[in-house]
């Protein structure tokens, strides 16, 4: 799929669109041998209605920093769960662009397949730039699950219509789990395996938690730059 789609649409064309891309996402297992990693985060300044994205780029698998890209734009779409790609994916396909060596794998603070649609942002996005990409969120979407665990790389698989959709995994322990899932070229078995590899001290991978950081800070200078004033 071409990034230049058509990215003005109503909330009801965008699902439409939605369920026509969704059948169109190839799940299957990641590269076993790449050698650039990507992650990818976006900030919203809501008082100047603006977005932040943010790509950061890794050696793999030793995830030493290479590269950093990032781009405000105004936010076009509304925010409706279900829909977050049409807000926040054109940003960050030219956030993608500007980046001199391209990853070839990429991250996602956001969900992949597992989605009401089967089109998270993760997809939407892999489907897009035509790389394999896996969703990691902090919170469910949709679907449900069994026990976790609470040690650290605990698992249970995210189902939705009896389908495994992802896994929900535990990061660190005693803490909230993450939900993965595969977004474009990947499946869920890998998905999980790429981010578990990717885990520090804290409960975020480690590339997602540098991309979110940055698109914090330059969040907070948005907002600087255009106080509420009561």
């Amino acid at each position: 799929m071409p990034d230049e789609q058509n990215w003005d649409l109503s909330p009801r064309e965008a699902r439409a669109l939605q369920c026509e891309l969704a059948p169109r996402v190839l799940l299957q297992p990641l590269p076993r041998s790449f050698a650039i990693l990507g992650a990818s985060d976006i900030g919203y300044a809501r008082t100047s209605n603006q977005l932040v994205a943010v790509m950061v780029t890794f050696t793999w698998p030793e995830l030493q920093p290479l590269e950093t890209s990032q781009v405000i734009s105004s936010a076009l779409f509304p925010y409706i769960p279900g829909l977050l790609s049409f807000r926040e994916a054109p940003t960050l396909v030219v956030a993608f662009r500007k980046l001199k060596t391209p990853p070839h794998v990429l991250l996602c603070d956001g969900q992949g397949i597992a989605h009401p649609r089967r089109l998270g942002l993760a997809s939407h996005l892999g489907l897009c730039l035509g790389i394999p990409t896996v969703g990691c969120a902090k919170k469910r979407l949709c679907g449900e699950h069994g026990l976790l665990l609470s040690h650290r790389g605990a698992s249970t698989p995210l189902i939705l219509n009896g389908e495994v959709v992802g896994s929900v995994f535990r990061s660190r322990e005693g803490v909230k789990p993450i939900y993965i899932s595969p977004g474009h070229l990947a499946d869920v078995e890998s998905s999980q395996a790429l981010v578990a590899d990717c885990l520090g001290r804290f409960r975020i991978p480690e590339p997602l938690r540098r991309a979110h950081n940055l698109a914090t800070d330059l969040r907070r200078a948005l907002t600087a730059q255009h106080p509420v004033f009561q």
